[in-house]
């Protein structure tokens, strides 16, 4: 029988493509936004899926509906939007009430283990206090853990993209992450074999017709292309408009690497000074963080392709054709399978390509966690087993601050083990 899994926070289905292949059976998904379950519904047919708030769900009624209460695993994590920096922090602060539904929700639902997923900025939030609480929080309704800050490219995703990733069991097995496929070396971690180029390389020139299809013109040589188009006979959402005017003129100077401040001042867009100014997700100003955002950048072929956000058909420019990714080649570079289908408009597609738990990844924590099942025993208490929050030598004071709060942690338990 195949373990079984249910998803929050489901979006398109990212991480459901991930487990489904590793073997499981996912049993319900839910996500406030339509688009996201229409394209949910398109991909996952057998997979009970419904848009709706996880506050206003009875999981309970959920369990029954699905006929199932003994759950695997619970995956997906609270969108990342909701860990911006802006604002106060109160007790009735929605993004606590988030945090709070979902720790209810693993409360009734009770699985034996749960993959919670979110950005980096998640660690530094509220000076490390928020990721204590949501550690606290599930350490008292006894899951085992440990948190990590882990690197797409070093699972096999041709992506620099970090992530925070908590995973608990109520079984207080000590546990480890997945072995990394392969190392990323080099500053920023830039040197990998999961390029741009083995993700986008082999594909056709996009159409200029929206909603055109277009021919595969090469036969599969390597596994990751055999992986990629899935079974898929053609390419779909390959569509790039013609670039004319001052656009066009931008992107015929910009080199491999360039940005839009290596451009002529005349060619910089009005936004770009004004973003110069955002502050980032630490709360550090931008222009102490690697000054002001790119706007625009000629990606390099033959290193991991940038972080994939709902912007990167606007701003993330193909290394020698003078246009912005098309919505599937950003779906490649987070590891969808070109026969995966996305509903809605393509500001809708490219957000929820953005948002997504790369499929390839997911799939590789999935089959680790799939073994991992195996060791199960008697529900025991909860506990931090450990954490890693950056793989670089040096750290951020608000990094630092973070680790410090969960070095008390885990030293709060050593004394209290110590003492039982």
């Amino acid at each position: 029988m195949k373990p079984t899994a249910i998803s929050l926070f489901s979006g398109a289905g990212g991480c459901s493509a991930g487990f489904r292949r590793a073997g499981f059976d996912i049993l319900y998904a839910q996500d406030n936004n339509k688009d996201c379950i229409s394209s949910y519904a398109a991909n996952f047919p057998s997979t009970f899926c419904e848009e709706k708030s996880i506050e206003d769900t009875d999981f309970e009624l959920i369990l029954k509906k699905i006929g199932c209460n003994d759950i695997d695993i619970v995956i997906g994590g609270p969108p990342c939007q909701g860990f911006s920096t802006a604002g106060s922090r109160n007790s009735n602060d929605p993004r606590n009430n988030l945090l709070n539904s979902y720790v209810d929700a693993l409360k009734v639902i009770s699985p034996k283990w749960f993959l919670f997923e979110n950005v980096e900025g998640l660690l530094t939030l509220d000076k490390g206090k928020y990721v204590l609480s949501l550690i606290e929080k599930l350490i008292n309704i006894g899951y085992t853990l440990r948190v990590e800050k882990i690197y797409a490219q070093t699972y096999g995703v041709p992506q620099r993209r970090k992530r925070v990733i908590l995973i608990g069991n109520k079984f207080g097995i000590n546990f480890k992450f997945p072995k990394m496929k392969t190392l990323a070396e080099g500053r920023i971690f830039r040197k990998t074999c999961h390029t741009l180029r083995l993700a986008i390389g082999s594909m056709p020139e996009p159409s200029s017709v929206r909603g055109e299809s277009v021919p595969y013109t090469v036969p599969v040589t390597t596994e990751y292309e055999k992986y990629i188009r899935g079974n898929s006979d053609k390419i779909l959402e390959h569509y790039a408009p013609k670039v004319t005017g001052v656009q066009l003129e931008r992107l015929e100077l910009l080199k491999e690497g360039y940005t839009m401040k290596d451009l002529p001042e005349y060619l910089q867009h009005e936004s770009f000074k004004k973003r110069a100014f955002r502050r980032v997700i630490d709360g550090t100003p931008s222009e102490k963080r690697g000054g002001a955002p790119s706007g625009l950048k000629r990606l390099f072929y033959d290193e991991p392709c940038l972080t994939i956000t709902s912007s990167s058909t606007r701003e993330l420019i193909h290394p020698v054709q003078n246009r912005p990714l098309t919505i599937r080649e950003c779906a490649r570079i987070q590891t969808f399978q070109d026969d995966f289908v996305f509903r809605g408009n393509e500001s809708s597609k490219i957000k929820q390509i953005g948002n997504a738990i790369p499929p390839l990844l997911a799939y590789e924590f999935g089959t680790h966690l799939k073994q991992l099942m195996a060791l199960q025993g008697e529900e025991k208490n909860g506990k931090l087993l450990g954490f890693n929050l950056t793989f670089a030598d040096a750290m951020s004071p608000a990094l630092k601050n973070t680790t410090n709060i969960l070095e008390n942690l885990t030293e709060k338990q050593s004394n209290l083990f110590e003492v039982i």
